[in-house]
């Protein structure tokens, strides 16, 4: 007969394995229990050395020793000849203050008490799992160590904190992992994924790796100091955006670039181009190439599809070395439904809402977190806290942020739950929101916060003292979305929609904004930025220079998506690389010309960056010539320096366009978008002109200019 606890531990229904398995007491004798399914002998070292056998207990995998002496701590195992410590001898040791802040949603670093983590105890070294499963009747560590069998290390319940423990002694770094939950009621089995795991399996396999600790030598000290001294609000910031297995492959196979490969290419290109800052599409793991990253089952792990953490860290480094920042998307607002993933965790909705009405994303199928859950809250600050402190990132773009803080987002009357106030804001992600904004900016100097969100909710990138919600930046979708409707139309009708132009002027300053031209433009139908041009070749191609152009002169920082700097004619393909080939073409090569141009002069005159969040620095010369569809406009540093930008939008030269400027003084063409340089018909100025004292559109003086078709040219003081 066994005894209720061990009936418990045959069902795989213990929650507390170490009452059970290990070295007991009972009455006056020692009592060994080790259960090990399908083995055929076992013996435990005493003191001496000597190998003692365990007898099975009749019709069970449980066996057993008895003696009147303790053994020597921690105990070996001889299990079929193989000998191991075993893992019973090593009791919990919980960590009392960090399970504390964990359960009240403080915990910043839970990745280092969570997940798998080395250790030594009693002078063995080994992993540490501990997993929250606050709903399960037992939770097992399974891997390739135990066949993947989850009757054979059942981990211990910490109590109330809903966490689980078990320390396997002289496990290695790499295995494969998972846990085992049994559901508590049901009695359902489940296998998942460690939330907390820092290494994948290469998809489509799914299983956890026990990740080596980080031998990488960090060599951006400098890097650093500087950033945290750098005045972000004046400083230039123009963001290439890409995705890391779509910018190039290996040919003809088209395998993956590995991290360290990327570091070849990437960062010579990015100087090259004159870009400060590049943006990963989220590098997150993630099972479905397709979804680019943005549905993460790996919080805390870098996609094994370009390398190891070291290697990304490899990555991260040489571009800082090359003084180039690095932002990652992150992506809190939702996680897929794979089972296998975070998705009714431990037989119930723990990271995401019971109720339908708030648990699932309308528009992608997937799940919303609960972030009033303090847990949730631990689980998704720590993941932010990872990517900056373990990867020395310098920014999160957070995705889909008009999702978290509205409750109606996408939903139908009827299809969502007001707040206790009655309203539609969710006021629990909005205090997450700013606790994660207050913990970066309090955390790691000159790191950025940068919010896709595509409403009016007013003061995103206010600081949470003034009621803000914290970011330092916000893409500004209106600015995008005019532009590009713009565009769209045939020059002759573009007189008709000048106010697409203008009106982002009356909110340009209410927060601080990036002007994006981002993947989500590119895909879907929507067709690539040359594709979305009307006209014949060469005025598809004149359009998308002037598009480059007049971002760059905008204010606001910038972001382009990969590919747009190529001229490419087709949709974003995530499957293959980037169409490099096309440079060879004049029109193409052209279109890069002009960007890395574009972005070396934008680096060097303050009046195109210092100025981008103030009216100070912005001054319309004329923004009233809807007829022939010309815009004009001053960009001014705090030094009083400035640049002078004209915009023709139609095809047609403008002879002797007379342009109010501030100084009778000579003036020096510094971009003009139409030059042969660029593809251009080399329409201008021959690259100087002379203002004089006559008074035009409220300025002290002006001068005559040639207005190329299609394009945009920048004039500074000689």
């Amino acid at each position: 007969m066994t005894s209720p606890s061990c009936a418990a531990l045959l069902a795989a229904r213990e929650y507390d394995p170490f009452t059970v398995l290990g070295l007991q007491v009972e009455g006056t004798v020692w009592c060994l229990r080790v259960f090990r399914p399908a083995a055929e002998s076992v013996a435990v070292a005493d003191a001496d050395g000597e190998w003692l056998p365990l007898d099975r207990i009749a019709g069970t995998d449980l066996f057993e020793w008895r003696g009147a002496i303790s053994l020597p701590r921690p105990w070996r195992l001889h299990i079929d000849g193989v000998v191991q410590y075993d893992a019973y001898a090593f009791p919990p040791q919980p960590p009392t203050a960090d399970l504390f802040l964990f359960n009240a949603g403080r915990l910043q670093q839970a990745w280092r008490m969570l997940g798998a983590n080395p250790a030594t105890r009693d002078g063995v070294t080994g992993i540490c799992f501990r997993v929250w499963a606050p709903n399960a009747e037992r939770v097992s560590v399974i891997g390739d160590f135990n066949r993947w069998d989850g009757r054979i290390h059942p981990m211990a319940s910490l109590g109330s904190s809903g966490v689980w423990e078990l320390f396997l002694p002289g496990l290695a770094e790499g295995m494969l992992y998972r846990f085992e939950i049994r559901v508590r009621g049901s009695g359902a089995l489940r296998i998942k994924s460690d939330p907390y795991a820092r290494a994948f399996e290469y998809r489509p396999a799914t299983a956890c790796r026990v990740d080596p600790a980080t031998a990488h030598v960090w060599g951006d000290a400098d890097w650093l100091a500087a950033r945290a001294a750098r005045d972000w609000l004046h400083a230039p910031m123009n963001v290439y955006e890409m995705h890391a297995g779509s910018w190039m492959r290996h040919l003809p196979d088209g395998r993956f670039y590995s991290y360290r490969e990327l570091a070849s290419r990437l960062v010579p290109y990015m100087q090259e181009m004159g870009f400060t800052h590049v943006e990963f599409m989220p590098l997150m793991e993630h099972p479905l190439d397709e979804s680019w990253g943005y549905q993460c089952t790996g919080f805390f792990a870098p996609t094994s599809r370009f390398g190891s953490a070291d290697d990304l860290r490899f990555l991260i480094d040489a571009l800082h070395q090359a003084n180039i920042g690095v932002i990652l998307d992150w992506v809190p607002g939702h996680f897929p439904a794979d089972d296998w993933a975070l998705a009714h965790f431990d037989g119930t909705s723990l990271y995401e809402h019971e109720d339908p009405r708030q648990k699932v994303h309308p528009d992608w199928g997937t799940h919303v977190f609960n972030y009033g859950r303090n847990e949730v809250r631990s689980f998704l600050l720590s993941s932010a806290h990872y990517w900056l402190s373990e990867f020395h990132v310098d920014g999160l773009r957070v995705d889909a942020v008009a999702s978290m803080i509205y409750l109606d987002y996408s939903r139908q009357p009827g299809e969502w739950t007001p707040n206790v106030h009655g309203g539609h804001e969710n006021l629990a992600a909005i205090a997450f929101l700013r606790e994660l904004n207050e913990m970066v900016h309090g955390q790691f100097a000159g790191a950025l916060t940068i919010a896709e969100e595509s409403t009016a909710w007013p003061m995103v990138s206010r600081p949470t003292w003034l009621g803000g919600l914290g970011f330092s930046m916000k893409w500004n979708m209106g600015w995008m979305n005019d532009t590009l409707d713009y565009l769209r139309h045939d020059p002759v009708h573009r007189r008709f929609h000048h106010e697409r132009l203008t009106f982002g002027q009356l909110y340009a300053y209410s927060e601080n904004f990036v002007l994006p031209l981002s993947h989500d433009e590119v895909v879907h139908g929507k067709r690539s930025l040359l594709g979305k041009m009307p006209g014949d070749e060469w005025q598809r191609f004149a359009n998308l220079r002037l598009l480059l152009a007049y971002q760059m002169m905008a204010p606001g920082k910038k972001l382009l998506f990969m590919g747009a700097e190529l001229g490419q004619p087709w949709e974003w393909r995530t499957g293959e690389e980037l169409p490099w080939h096309l440079l060879q073409y004049p029109l193409h090569a052209g279109v890069q010309r002009l960007a890395r141009d574009l972005n070396h002069l934008y680096l060097k005159a303050p009046a195109l960056h210092e100025l981008d969040f103030s009216s100070e620095g912005f001054q319309w010369i004329d923004c009233h010539d809807a007829d022939q569809s010309v815009v004009s406009w001053l960009r001014r540093a705090r030094d009083g320096s400035y640049a002078i930008v004209v915009v023709n939008f139609t095809p047609v030269p403008r002879y002797g366009y007379r342009l109010g400027v501030p100084q009778a003084i000579d003036y020096v063409e510094r971009t003009n978008s139409d030059s042969a340089l660029y593809g251009g018909s080399d329409l201008g100025n021959g690259g100087r002109v002379r203002a004089d004292q006559r008074p035009w559109m409220a300025q002290p003086a002006s001068l005559e200019l040639v207005l190329p078709p299609l394009a945009v040219l920048v004039l500074m003081p000689a």
